[in-house]
C-alpha cells in the first residue's frame, strides 16, 4: 500500500478482546462462558443496526448493557455478575500482538486513529487503562454523528478532521462488515481475520487480509 497518511483502527474485536470481560469471569460462567460471550457480542452489534434503521439512537454503553440483559437471560447467568460483567467490559484486554505493532508503526510517524461505535469516554478509559495514551492521535466515536457503523457518515469523520483523500487511509477491522462498509466508502480497508472465518458477500473484498496485526509491519515497511 503506497501513499498512506493515516492508519485508522477499529477498537472492539480488532484491537480489544471483546470476549475478555466474561473470560475473566469463566469460573463463575463455566464451560458455557464463550458461548455466551458470542451471543453478547451479535446481539449488541444487532442492537446498533437495529436502532440505526429505527433512528432509535441509544449510545454504546446503553446498548450493551441491553444486549447484555438479553444475553444474561438466554443463557442462565446469575443476574448478580452484571455489575462485574459491565465493569469489566470497561477494561478490555488487547490482543497480544497490538501494544508491540502499534508502537512500531507510531516510530514510522504514521498517524494513528481509532474509529469505533464507542462513546469517547468509553474509548478514553479503554486507551489510559491499556497505556495507550502516547499511540493515538485522534479517537473518532460514532457519538459525534449520532448513528452507527456502517453508515458512511461515521468513515467520513476523519476525512473531514485530516482534509484526506480517501485512499490515503488504511482502516483495520475484525469484522467483515466494518471493512466492507470502509472499503465501500473509499478507504484501503483490511481485514483482521484472527479466527479464520469466511469474508461476508457485500460488494466488496478486502484490499489485504491478514492473520493478526503483526502482518502491518510488512505491509507498511
Amino acid at each position: 500500500m503506497k501513499n498512506i497518511k493515516v492508519i485508522i483502527f477499529d477498537a472492539y474485536g480488532t484491537l480489544f478482546d471483546v470476549n475478555s470481560a466474561a473470560e475473566k469471569c469463566k469460573n463463575k460462567i463455566g464451560a458455557k462462558w464463550e458461548v455466551f460471550a458470542n451471543y453478547w457480542r451479535t446481539t449488541q452489534l444487532e442492537y446498533t443496526w437495529l436502532r440505526s434503521l429505527m433512528n432509535r439512537h441509544k449510545d454504546f454503553w446503553q446498548v450493551t448493557e441491553d444486549s447484555l440483559d438479553k444475553s444474561m437471560k438466554v443463557h442462565a447467568i446469575d443476574p448478580s455478575m452484571k455489575n462485574e460483567l459491565l465493569n469489566l467490559y470497561k477494561k478490555l484486554s488487547p490482543f497480544s500482538e497490538v501494544r508491540n505493532v502499534l508502537r512500531d508503526l507510531k516510530k514510522k510517524k504514521f498517524k494513528l486513529a481509532i474509529l469505533s461505535n464507542g462513546t469517547p469516554d468509553l474509548l478514553k478509559d479503554l486507551v489510559k487503562n491499556n497505556n495507550f495514551d502516547d499511540i493515538f492521535d485522534d479517537i473518532f466515536s460514532i457519538e459525534q454523528v449520532g448513528v452507527y457503523k456502517p453508515d458512511s457518515k461515521v468513515y467520513d469523520l476523519p476525512i473531514k478532521k485530516y482534509k484526506i483523500n480517501k485512499k490515503e487511509v488504511a482502516f483495520l477491522s475484525a469484522n467483515t462488515w466494518d471493512v466492507s462498509g470502509g472499503g465501500n466508502f473509499g478507504y484501503n480497508s483490511i481485514w483482521v481475520n484472527r479466527n479464520n472465518n469466511i469474508f461476508d458477500n457485500l460488494d466488496f473484498k478486502p484490499n489485504k487480509q491478514i492473520k493478526d496485526l503483526n502482518q502491518l509491519l510488512e505491509i507498511f515497511k
